[in-house]
């Protein structure tokens, strides 16, 4: 949750990359025994009128509504800021792909296990929560922004200034705040993985615009022909990444 230098901040991405599974990098994946966003569909989808929206439209939010979609860029955009190393969380078009998630498998928590008996356990059994990720969203953007309302002059999230808002995510991580009606670590956990998943996943999902963070750090997507590179260590990778969908920018 601090500014990274151009080593520091390409090194974290990085190790993101290698945090979330191979899933994720070509599509969607998951991390601490549960899987998170993924490209399946639930029962009775809602619509996304984005879908078929021509090149250049601005993207309209299908599950989160106005006060929320603001609080999505303004977090996103403090977790992977743009830099001279390459674009940030909002360049990449991470708020696009975590609220086409909220309408997904990952969002309904379709594939998951979600009946009682609900109790405190270890992080290490993974989500054990009784709300579907789309729920834990919702009641933690309303609970954030009450909480800032009450410590920042009445101002939401969206509103602070950039350290504060560093200040509010880092208590948010650390358990130091508490949040009515939601699990304040349970909602940052799910912001935080869906924002590198949103950052590195295929663009056909919505995120990593034009292939911009495989760009960034010389991945090649899903790229057949890679296999020929794979024994060759320290020699560049000249050709640019392809999509699952072909060729990005």
């Amino acid at each position: 949750m601090k500014d990274e230098s151009y080593p520091d901040r390409r090194g974290f991405l990085r190790r993101s990359i290698a945090i979330v599974p191979a899933a994720t990098a070509f599509g969607a994946g998951g991390i601490t025994g549960v899987t998170l966003a993924q490209p399946a569909t639930p029962p009775a989808p809602a619509p996304n009128p984005a879908a078929a929206a021509p090149p250049g439209t601005p993207y309209t939010p299908v599950y989160f509504n106005a006060a929320e979609w603001v609080f999505v860029q303004a977090a996103v955009a403090r977790l992977i800021p743009s830099d001279d190393t390459g674009p940030g969380a909002i360049e990449a078009g991470v708020p696009e792909f975590i609220d086409r998630q909220m309408e997904g498998a990952f969002g309904h928590a379709a594939t998951w296990y979600m009946q009682g008996p609900f109790v405190e356990v270890s992080p290490l059994f993974g989500y054990q929560k009784k709300m579907p990720p789309r729920e834990v969203y919702r009641a933690g953007i309303a609970a954030v922004d009450a909480y800032s309302r009450k410590q920042f002059a009445g101002k939401v999230f969206a509103q602070l200034e950039a350290a504060q808002q560093d200040e509010v995510l880092k208590g948010l991580e650390g358990g130091g705040i508490v949040l009515d009606g939601v699990g304040a670590t349970d909602f940052f956990g799910f912001l935080l993985q869906n924002t590198k998943e949103g950052y590195f996943s295929d663009p056909i999902h919505g995120g990593n615009k034009n292939a911009a963070a495989w760009k960034m750090i010389g991945f090649p997507g899903a790229r057949a022909d890679y296999a020929d590179w794979v024994d060759r260590p320290g020699v560049k990778y000249n050709l640019p990444p392809v999509s699952i969908a072909g060729p990005q920018g």
